[in-house]
């Protein structure tokens, strides 16, 4: 999981598809769909770790833009 994109894929496997409109709500929607995922111990810590990294990691680009 290196991209926005491959987490976006990863929640469409559970049924999660998010769009707001807004880019930030975006990313602090699926930081908690990903977070839920991994209590709810549907995702391993590894796949939940690289995904709220890369949502992380978008969320500065967006803030620097």
């Amino acid at each position: 999981m290196k991209t926005f994109y491959d987490v976006q894929q990863l929640l469409k496997k559970f049924g999660i598809i998010i769009y707001v409109g807004n880019r930030n709500a975006d990313i602090e929607l699926m930081e908690m769909e990903v977070k839920e995922l991994y209590k709810l111990g549907l995702i391993e810590k590894e796949i939940f770790q690289r995904a709220i990294l890369v949502l992380r990691q978008e969320k500065n680009k967006n803030e620097l833009w």
